[in-house]
């Protein structure tokens, strides 16, 4: 249930005697202590009223909220709220099993102030944070905006990355490659120098400058000097100078933590960081890991024996380590009490004993045998090196053998299949010694060129935060949430990509505030907590010096809100542009002034500042001041076919729009296809989509092609039966697909859990009496919900799906069915007036208040 009261959340929430406080919008009174206005949120008062009824008459009361600084505010809350007459104990365990739950019962303490003191502490300042900046967000760059104590650094770490990648200059530099074969085994050998010169490779260039960085003293190859030398090579002896032999030993990695768990369930099953945590906490819940919350790589010894048993009756003796193995935390200022996180109970239930299956399996999966793994012994490699020379050229040839897999059998980082991994890992070379003289059988010449640094990705943002100190990993999950949410960031193929208003918002920030961007800032916030949480620092004294006195939050604000001047915190600088990029109230546009006029274009809204090129640039401005590029006319219809740039991106568009015509028929381009490559049978058959294929052969429903905003899909659309998608495969395309190769797709399993159209409820209720449309109860990523048509409505709080009845499920739909019309038909309106009064017209991002 989380907690049951909090700071308002709106000035609704804020109760009348404060209204007229000039600190009231806070929450928190600044001149008096920081003492908090504390409220039940509407969504809790239900759950408090059941919690008072289910006290009275009782013997005691025992909380058993989680042993974190939450958990214990938590705890302090539910005492506050319900002011109870009985006993009170304070319970802790750290996993849900009926031994965990007796030795806690036997173990009861008294609440923690200190850790209650901790998180009003983290709570207060990260209201203080950001009910204070964001305001000043909204009047220098646009409504809406947010800043947040972890968010504003996790942003500006994305932004750092991105002006990185911005100025990165490439190089380009050539080797040669060569197949060499020793008794009928080949194995590959790469240039390494000439004339006992080194060559060059990226890691000697300089980022800024796109050439070979001062002080290196290499051989830069380019193109026909790279194939002029593997010509002179070509059928010249091949001689072995020198071999050798490294032995070496790979340890398990220890169990997981929250953070490494997250970056693990990203890498491996391609999971975010919000639904690992979200189906983490649903098998805690039912007894089967550990809690999921927790910096320690500890291990129980009863755990340390569960996970031997497991090793010694699936893999045998000899994997075992010779000696249990403990871990030690190495986070400074590991708060949380618990182990790491682990399978449940004192004997663990292997996956397939669980019964569990999709992501749930397979995340339980991986904290098996990461815990497994834990407790085998070491892997043992050997590492070869063997130097070729060929006339004035040194080539070099690397091995890898693996000679005990040890723990690489049940687990290997980064990778799902371990049997797959050891293979992957293994790079076999023939036996060879000094003087040997291979058969060369091919001689390549293969160009490279440097690379940016690479993109954070959930995994690397969360170890990069972790690494500084920066927040806990708990909460790591819903900071990255709450970046692609408020538009900050989007994600591409598991990358986190900036937009301009990151970039505008990280600016102002960096140029105002540094201190409070400042990674450094928060990891030393987070040491203040952990001392306030053990009693070593006073809480209300770090707050004052925090908020109030000369170099406070709210002097700093209050002085720089004049000096801050929003033309300047809107606009965007980019480098080898002419134009310049704006934050405009329905998203970023370009400006360019030509002569006495300036000319303004929206940006598309998938467009961020790594996309924007001057050639984009062009086009758009182009389109704003010369209208639409006309590709040719449609052999059919005789209309013009135009190709522009929109909101998502290039698209053609049949015919111009008119007062008669004001939705002419579009199609976006396929992903890849520049809108110079588009040819007219192209765009006809764009403009034709969706093609019906056919007839699927056992429903006697239309399968049909088309192109969508996340790509190519085929769908059997069987009416009132719902729609089964599939998305078409790189090979495939849209305009060429047939029957056969689109029933093959139909047919495999949908990713991510089952086709809408064919998801089984887990209980029937009946029919609606209105349209005889069954109404049933079903399983989604956010819980239980129950479905009729196309409305969806959670279950009553209380109820349960054994509870739930038809006659109890009608007023839910009705009342949900409701709340949507009206939504919809505000939204019309909305958009109406919008289209009326702005020339502009770009998709305005959905934003709300602050998030701390």
């Amino acid at each position: 249930m989380g907690h049951v009261r909090d700071l308002p959340a709106s000035a609704e929430e804020i109760p009348p005697f404060y209204k007229d406080k000039d600190w009231a919008n806070l929450g928190v009174n600044v001149k008096n202590d920081f003492e908090p206005i504390y409220v039940v949120p509407k969504g809790k008062k239900k759950v408090v009223q059941v919690l008072k009824s289910a006290l009275k008459g009782v013997d005691e009361l025992i909380l058993a909220t989680d042993e974190d600084r939450e958990g214990e505010s938590i705890s302090w809350h539910l005492l506050e709220v319900l002011q109870p007459k009985v006993p009170i104990k304070r319970m802790v365990f750290h996993e849900i099993t009926r031994e965990a739950i007796q030795k806690a019962l036997k173990n009861c303490r008294d609440i923690d102030v200190n850790l209650v003191h901790a998180q009003e502490t983290r709570r207060i300042l990260d209201r203080l944070y950001g009910y204070t900046l964001s305001p000043l967000l909204w009047k220098k760059i646009a409504w809406g905006l947010s800043a947040g104590r972890v968010q504003s650094v996790a942003v500006r770490l994305l932004v750092q990355r991105e002006r990185e990648r911005r100025a990165f200059l490439s190089g380009g530099y050539w080797d040669l490659k060569a197949l060499l074969e020793k008794d009928k085994s080949p194995f590959d050998a790469k240039l390494v120098s000439l004339k006992e010169k080194k060559i060059a490779t990226g890691s000697d260039f300089d980022p800024k400058t796109g050439k070979i960085a001062k002080g290196r003293d290499v051989v830069l190859l380019n193109e026909t000097e790279a194939n002029a030398l593997k010509k002179r090579l070509t059928g010249k002896p091949w001689t072995v100078t020198n071999t050798e032999e490294k032995p070496t030993t790979r340890k398990p990695s220890p169990p997981f933590t929250t953070s490494t768990l997250q970056q693990e369930s990203n890498r491996k099953l391609g999971i975010s960081a919000r639904d690992t945590m979200r189906i983490a906490q649903k098998l805690y819940e039912e007894g089967y890991i550990t809690y999921m919350r927790t910096d320690s790589v500890h291990l129980s010894d009863e755990a340390i024996t569960a996970a031997r048993n497991c090793v010694e009756q699936k893999y045998g003796k000899e994997y075992l380590s010779p000696q249990p193995r403990q871990y030690t935390t190495k986070s400074k200022g590991a708060q949380e009490a618990h182990e790491a996180i682990r399978p449940a109970g004192s004997q663990f239930r292997t996956p397939q004993e669980t019964g569990l299956s999709a992501q749930e399996l397979a995340l339980y999966d991986l904290i098996w045998k990461r815990t497994v793994a834990s407790q085998m012994a070491n892997a043992q490699l050997t590492e070869l090196v063997v130097n070729l020379q060929v006339e004035d050229a040194g080539f070099r040839s690397y091995g890898k053998r693996i000679d005990f897999p040890g723990f690489f059998r049940a687990y290997v980082e980064g990778s799902d299949d371990p049997d797959a991994a050891i293979d992957n890992q293994q790079v076999i070379l023939p036996p060879l010694k000094k003087g040997d003289h291979p058969d060369c059988k091919q001689i390549d010449a293969l160009g490279h060129e440097t690379q940016p640094p690479a993109r954070f990705t959930e995994a690397s943002l969360v170890k990069t935060l972790e690494s500084e100190g920066v927040g806990r990993p708990s909460t790591y999950a819903s900071i990255i949430g709450t970046i692609i949410d408020r538009g900050y960031a989007q994600m591409r193929s598991k990358a986190l990509v900036p937009t301009f208003t990151a970039f505008a918002v990280v600016s102002l920030l960096e140029q105002h505030f540094p201190d409070l961007v400042d990674m450094k800032f928060t990891s030393k916030m987070e040491q203040t907590l952990d001392e306030i949480a053990t009693g070593e620092a006073k809480w209300i004294p770090y707050l004052e010096k925090f908020y109030l006195g000369e170099n406070g939050l709210d002097t700093q604000v209050k002085v720089r809100v004049d000096q801050i001047d929003p033309g300047v915190a809107k606009a965007v600088n980019l480098e080898n542009l002419d134009a310049l990029v704006k934050i405009g109230k329905f998203g970023p546009y370009l400006e360019v002034k030509q002569g006495e006029e300036v000319i303004t274009a929206s940006i598309p809204t998938d467009l961020t500042p790594c996309d924007l090129t001057p050639e984009q640039v062009a086009t758009l401005l182009r389109q704003k001041t010369e209208g639409p590029q006309k590709l040719a006319v449609h052999p059919e219809s005789g209309e013009t076919i135009f190709i522009l740039i929109g909101s998502y991106g290039p698209y053609v568009q049949l015919g111009e729009a008119t007062e008669e015509n004001q939705k002419p028929k579009r199609a976006s381009l396929p992903k890849g296809v520049k809108p110079e490559d588009v040819t007219l049978e192209m765009a006809v058959g764009l403009l034709a989509l969706p093609r019906l294929l056919g007839n699927h052969p056992e429903t006697g429903a239309k399968v049909k092609a088309s192109l969508g905003r996340f790509g190519p899909y085929v769908v059997h659309d069987q009416g009132k039966d719902g729609k089964d998608y599939r998305s078409l495969k790189a090979e495939d395309d849209v305009l060429s697909i047939t029957l056969e190769r689109a029933l093959e797709l139909l047919a495999q399993p949908k990713r991510g859990g089952g086709s809408r159209g064919t998801k089984k409820p887990l209980k029937e209720l009946g029919v609606h009496p209105d349209d005889q449309e069954p109404v049933n109860i079903y399983e989604g990523p956010y819980g239980i919900y129950i479905k009729h048509g196309k409305v969806n409505a959670g279950l009553s709080e209380g109820e349960t799906i054994e509870t739930m009845t038809l006659e109890k499920a009608l007023p839910l739909l009705a009342e949900k069915a409701t709340t949507k019309k009206k939504t919809t038909r505000k939204s019309t309106t909305t958009t109406k007036t919008t289209t009326k009064t702005t020339k502009r017209t770009t998709k305005a991002k959905t934003t709300s208040k602050t998030k701390e």
